[in-house]
């Protein structure tokens, strides 16, 4: 072998290697980088589906109404937000769990509202816990986060009790949300007292009660920033 083809062996030898060290960096790079936090926000119903009547507005409007304070207040704490309808538009069950999962969302919250029972209804999706080692069927893609989504329920109960918000808790059937493949709760925004609730006129005055609002949505940021908090330290306890 001559001496000028040793040279550019040697040459391309010496490329390809400080190209496996470069990309051996980047993987080790993209390895350690902290993963980014996502919430989605579904808020429920929109355009023709209107959902429940609460007094004079329509429960598509409240959900809109409650997803944008919501976002503001998450905003505010450094959460990165994604939402599922940001206008008065019709979006079907199969596209809201395509964006949950195409962001690779950390939770996601369904939002709705209900003139039934008071405080705040949180619901997990009916579906049976499965561990999960393929790519799971669509319509059951919850199954496999169901024991996540009972956690990221319990750190919502603490946050809205500690606020003085009553809670109850229930699973079941919920389209969308059982084709998501993240943490997931439903959220159901009813009037602070059952009392006021079965009266009418009063209970639909409730729902415009700006302060009882904003304790909603200020309990549910604060879930939400224990909730990444805790994702942080386990993360930090992966070797």
């Amino acid at each position: 072998m001559r001496w000028s083809e040793l040279k550019l062996k040697s040459r391309c030898w010496s490329r390809a290697a400080a190209g496996a060290l470069v990309l051996c960096a980047a993987l080790a790079a993209a390895q350690s980088a902290p993963q980014r936090f996502v919430v989605v926000l579904d808020a429920a119903h929109g355009g023709s589906d209107v959902g429940a009547k609460l007094g004079n507005q329509a429960e598509k409007n409240y959900t809109l109404a409650l997803n944008v304070k919501l976002r503001s207040q998450l905003g505010a704490r450094g959460i990165t937000v994604v939402t599922t309808r940001e206008a008065d538009s019709v979006v079907e069950p199969d596209r809201r769990a395509e964006i949950a999962n195409h962001a690779g969302a950390a939770a996601c919250l369904s939002l709705h509202a209900a003139t039934t029972g008071s405080g705040v209804h949180l619901f997990v999706s009916s579906q049976a816990a499965v561990v999960v080692d393929r790519l799971a069927p669509w319509k059951t893609a919850q199954a496999a986060w169901t024991q996540r989504s009972l956690a990221l329920a319990g750190v919502l109960n603490s946050a809205l009790t500690n606020a003085g918000i009553a809670v109850t808790l229930g699973r079941t059937a919920l389209p969308g949300v059982d084709s998501m493949s993240c943490p997931a709760v439903a959220v159901e925004v009813a009037p602070e007292h059952a009392r006021i609730a079965q009266s009418g006129a009063k209970g639909a005055a409730n729902f415009d009660d700006a302060g009882y609002q904003m304790r909603v949505v200020k309990a549910l940021a604060a879930a939400l920033v224990e909730w990444r908090e805790e994702a942080k330290n386990k993360e930090a306890r992966q070797p």
